[in-house]
């Protein structure tokens, strides 16, 4: 990456809802040594500016062509429907991105070509599961099988493409209530704000077609919980997070910001530790 020979990583932040505000808000209490908070843009500007004079650093609120040439990483944190808004000037730009709309990543190749001419990085983080680090390695030799079971609160689901396709009524549900099945892949496409992490879990592994996943609606659960198995030469991996879902948005998990801002830290060490 072109800022990675530099003392101080400049993050943008693309987006001010509840990831957006919660990696901004470290960046400006200096959370992340060796990075500091670049900017920050978003769609509803005056927002964002709001937000902004409540911080210590005072950080510039731009446009997102303006946001680019101002940072050398920019932090992806809007909806998966702004997603190629980021991207697309970002990595045209030769300047790296952390992506936490993670589904939208699954078949753009295009992006990568693009990513790899410019000589830019994408960064995904692991978002609001564990265990990414022994799935990587796993898929260095073979895997024969990876499956997610993910139960959420219905709330955690109001809105999703998917629940309207599968006709449920989360408002009627009284016992836990399967409203997908099948690979990683149309997961993301159906519930583009739920299901990050399975993008994540098949970038890591065997690719968003082979990576099985279920999804429960579940009324009995007051927390967003992730099962996951995977099999094959190595032996066999189960993991399980159950994640509190965040008081200002329910589709998405506390680790989640949490994720992005260890990543963010990863980056500027000059200790790694894990695969």
């Amino acid at each position: 990456m072109g800022g990675m020979d530099r003392r101080e990583l400049k993050v943008g932040i693309a987006g001010c809802g509840t990831i957006g505000r919660k990696v901004a808000s470290e960046l400006d209490c200096g959370f992340v040594p060796g990075a500091r908070l670049g900017g920050i843009s978003s769609r509803n500007l005056a927002r964002a500016r709001r937000f902004a004079s409540n911080l210590n650093c005072c950080p510039p609120v731009v446009g997102l062509e303006r946001l680019v040439e101002m940072v050398d990483l920019v932090v992806e944190a809007a909806p998966a429907s702004a997603f190629d808004s980021i991207a697309k000037p970002t990595l045209g730009a030769g300047k790296d991105i952390m992506v936490l709309s993670g589904g939208a990543l699954l078949d753009r190749d295009d992006l990568f070509a693009l990513a790899e001419r410019t000589g830019a990085t994408i960064y995904v983080p692991s978002g609001a599961i564990a265990g990414l680090d022994g799935v990587a390695g796993a898929a260095a030799g073979r895997i024969d099988s990876i499956t997610m079971i993910t139960r959420k609160p219905p709330s955690g689901l109001r809105g999703a493409p998917g629940v309207e396709k599968a006709g449920i009524d989360l408002d009627a549900l009284t016992e836990p209530t399967v409203v997908f099945e099948g690979p990683a892949i149309e997961a993301c496409m159906l519930f583009p704000a739920n299901v990050n992490v399975s993008a994540a879990l098949s970038m890591a592994g065997v690719g968003p077609t082979l990576t099985r996943i279920r999804i429960y609606a579940d009324p009995t659960v007051d927390r967003n919980t992730h099962d996951i198995v995977v099999e094959g030469e190595f032996g066999r991996l189960s993991i399980r997070i159950e994640n509190v879902p965040s008081a200002a948005n329910p589709r998405t998990g506390v680790l989640s910001a949490l994720s992005a801002l260890a990543a963010l830290r990863r980056i500027t060490s000059h200790v790694r530790v894990g695969t």
